[in-house]
């Protein structure tokens, strides 16, 4: 195991919660101190280790702690989850990306909207630390939240004390009810007549992809985080090449939020796929030329299996 060192980021708390699932408390002041919701970082376990970009789930500005969730879906997130309170990251960078439009927008604006967030899996996460921005603005948001099963469930205690009301639903029916996000936000809009400015989803692509049919046949505005497309973080590797309307955007650096209705889901789900061999990223890179890259930091080449 890594021992800290003091140009190095201790782990303060780690622990699983949920299968394959967990959550640590880094020490890393200066991102605290800088990041704002909807933001990410990037974490490097040493100097062998591949480049991790994660999204922020919760930070203490006073404390100068970070907090990260993430999913083990590869051999970098594996060697992560063997990783200990007092053990350390080489490197901690951020915070990385865009906010969240309304951590930046005219507050005046902000507080006369009413919000519908809707998370799956994992996406809970970097749901968590914009709803609670938004509760300690002075703005309750609605949330939805599901999962496969009962199980898979993330942060309920902890969004439910800054929710203004939160939905909870299982694939299986094994928690609270049985269904589908999108069940739970036709029945909130169509049945139950509630009225949302903004709709933000978060969780796997396919999930985001159905969210935005439903809520643009409702003709709610909706803001998607493509963060599970990123890969190296930088826009370099061009692993999180998108086409947003008419326009190609790189997650890493243009977002990770984009207009929902705008996104090719279709599209970055093939690449996502594509992406996972040699192979399918030498054919990207000969299809989209000049603009498989997005700018960045000039590192070098790729690797997969590391991001949440």
């Amino acid at each position: 195991m890594l021992n800290w060192g003091k140009d190095m980021y201790q782990i303060l708390k780690a622990e699983k919660i949920a299968d394959k699932i967990y959550l640590m408390d880094v020490h890393a002041p200066r991102v605290a101190n800088n990041c704002l919701p909807g933001q990410f970082i990037i974490v490097k376990i040493d100097e062998v280790g591949e480049r991790i970009p994660l999204t922020i789930c919760d930070y203490n500005k006073e404390e100068g702690t970070v907090t990260i969730v993430f999913q083990v879906v590869g051999a970098s997130t594996e060697r992560m989850s063997k990783m200990k309170a007092g053990d350390a990251f080489q490197d901690f960078v951020g915070p990385l990306g865009q906010p969240s439009e309304f951590a930046v927008e005219d507050f005046e604006e902000v507080k006369n909207k009413k919000f519908l967030f809707v998370c799956g899996g994992v996406g809970t996460a970097p749901v968590y630390p914009q709803v609670k921005w938004l509760k300690e603005h002075g703005v309750e948001a609605d949330v939805v939240m599901g999962a496969r099963n009962k199980e898979l469930l993330i942060l309920e205690d902890e969004m439910r004390a800054v929710a203004g009301n939160l939905y909870i639903t299982t694939d299986d029916g094994s928690y609270v009810r049985k269904g589908m996000v999108t069940n739970v936000i036709e029945d909130l809009v169509v049945n139950q007549g509630k009225k949302y400015d903004v709709c933000v989803a978060i969780g796997p692509l396919i999930m985001m992809k159905f969210v935005c049919l439903l809520t643009k046949k409702l003709e709610l505005p909706t803001i998607v985080s493509m963060n599970p497309v990123m890969i190296d973080g930088t826009g370099m590797c061009g692993g999180c090449r998108l086409t947003v309307g008419s326009e190609v955007k790189f997650a890493c650096v243009d977002g990770p939020e984009f207009d929902g209705h705008l996104v090719n889901f279709d599209e970055a789900m093939k690449r996502q796929q594509m992406y996972k061999t040699q192979e399918g990223q030498a054919l990207l890179k000969l299809r989209e030329g000049d603009t498989h890259h997005g700018g960045g930091c000039g590192c070098s080449g790729s690797k997969t299996g590391g991001n949440n």
